[in-house]
């Protein structure tokens, strides 16, 4: 079990902690509102009406002793980055906070943030994905030339191995899991012989540009 804290329970804060809280993590969920702390209590370890921009208050909460901080108010760009500083001067090693813009972003990493969050922008990458190509089931950025997409094997692939498709080579992609919906355990790092069947759904990770000539070959 891992100490948590989510300043801002909004939309996207309520959601990460109560999902972290049904996890077994124990969660501090952290507003200013007394009304959404009220309607939010029983979904945390601890839920307080608090103002994240007070340093004195974020002491007396023991900020300091959580394994990571996320700093969910993203919509208040002046409040989200005194937070996130305060939570950095603080000794907090590990800070995720949600930004709105790229200037945002760019300011929250200045200040302290181990990892910028854009969820609308994340979901939008994704759904367009998706849109694109329907063999994409779900996409993932693993850093800014790489991705991890989840993709339903085409009938150009059954019946073809891993070796005839050679997808390192043409590509510079692998295959981290091969998942068949009539098999409830993943094939992970399957062989070069591994013969691609109907319903089988590809685990891969690559840079960007080979997985886009992918889905369009």
């Amino acid at each position: 079990m891992r100490q948590f804290a989510v300043i801002g329970l909004g939309n996207f804060g309520t959601y990460l902690a109560a999902e972290l809280y049904q996890k077994g993590h124990e969660v501090l969920a952290i507003d200013r509102s007394s009304a959404r702390v009220q309607d939010f209590k029983d979904s945390a370890s601890r839920a307080v009406v608090a103002d994240g921009a007070d340093r004195r208050a974020l002491e007396q909460l023991d900020i300091a002793e959580m394994d990571a901080v996320i700093v969910a108010v993203g919509s208040l760009v002046s409040q989200s980055i005194l937070i996130t500083l305060n939570v950095k001067e603080l000794g907090v090693r590990k800070i995720y906070a949600k930004a709105i813009s790229e200037p945002h972003g760019r300011i929250l990493a200045r200040v302290g943030a181990s990892e910028v969050l854009f969820p609308e922008k994340d979901l939008a990458l994704t759904l367009a994905e998706k849109l694109h190509n329907p063999n994409v089931l779900d996409w993932l950025k693993f850093s800014e030339e790489y991705s991890i997409s989840q993709f339903a094997v085409p009938d150009s692939f059954i019946g073809k191995t891993l070796r005839d498709l050679d997808l390192p080579h043409k590509y510079g992609i692998q295959v981290v899991a091969v998942r068949n919906e009539a098999q409830e355990k993943p094939h992970t790092v399957p062989d070069a012989d591994y013969a691609f069947r109907s319903g089988d759904t590809l685990i891969l990770i690559g840079p960007n540009e080979g997985l886009a000539k992918l889905r369009d070959a």
